[in-house]
């Protein structure tokens, strides 16, 4: 007979007021660390823009997070979730949360008004030349190009990022970034962008703290401003309340729940 382990499962809609909007993400508390490869396996059987996996240690919780495709080293709406769970499904009665990560040690920190605030490492793009191709994989005009993690590409302005139809191949296909932001002022925000991540097997991620870690230092300058409103604007959406701090970021947002369940793996 094969063995199973039992972990306790959640499904939480992140950056979001009400469940079917902001970001779904799975969250599996562990008791004791998993197989990477079991994780990656659990995460490919969810099919979510990502799965975090968290468990306890004596400074904390360790928490790692996989896209159906990959483990990646940062992730905004998942870290919010993971909080938002261990707050209210698993107990936990500290305001604020130490998440021990690839992307060293993360914050989370109960806020007013059900909100979650997140402290995060900033990762500024440095600016490059635009590309022929970067146009051509998104379909519009590219005013601005930036490179760290992933490529931060600037429009005009919130319809043409609203409008957007990418081509996922050329978007594939592009050497620059892992995944591929784009960004406009916004009409009644600060600013709004829309990420695309089809080599980490998803095509458009709802609503993305980590893109944000981007996102802020250059809204923050261009716009002279410290404390920012953003606006993620995919199908499903999402609002999320940021603040550039010099070399790390606080992204802020609230959660939902939407399932729980126990799985047998």
């Amino acid at each position: 007979m094969v063995s199973t382990r039992r972990l306790r499962y959640f499904q939480v809609d992140a950056f979001a007021d009400a469940v079917f909007s902001g970001n779904p993400a799975g969250v599996c508390l562990t008791d004791d660390p998993l197989d990477a490869g079991v994780m990656q396996s659990v995460a490919a059987e969810n099919n979510l823009s990502e799965t975090a996996f968290v468990t306890p240690t004596a400074e904390g919780y360790d928490l790692r997070w996989f896209t159906p495709a990959v483990e990646v080293d940062l992730c905004g709406h998942a870290t919010l979730a993971s909080a938002f769970v261990l707050h209210n499904c698993a107990g936990e009665p500290g305001p604020r949360l130490d998440f021990a990560t690839r992307s060293g040690v993360l914050t989370a920190t109960l806020l007013d008004d059900g909100l979650i605030g997140l402290d995060f490492p900033a990762r500024p793009g440095q600016s490059v030349a635009v590309k022929p191709d970067y146009a051509a994989a998104v379909g519009c005009d590219v005013a601005e190009a930036y490179l760290a993690r992933d490529l931060m590409l600037v429009v005009a302005d919130e319809a043409t990022v609203r409008g957007l139809a990418p081509d996922m191949g050329a978007l594939t296909r592009l050497s620059d970034g892992f995944g591929v932001i784009v960004t406009a002022p916004g009409d009644e925000c600060d600013f709004v962008s829309r990420f695309f991540v089809p080599r980490g097997g998803v095509p458009e991620d709802p609503v993305t703290g980590s893109s944000h870690t981007t996102l802020i230092p250059y809204w923050a300058k261009r716009l002279g401003k410290t404390s920012m409103v953003a606006r993620q604007v995919s199908k499903r959406g999402g609002t999320l309340y940021v603040d550039d701090r010099g070399d790390r970021v606080g992204i802020a947002g609230r959660a939902v729940l939407y399932s729980r369940a126990e799985l047998e793996v």
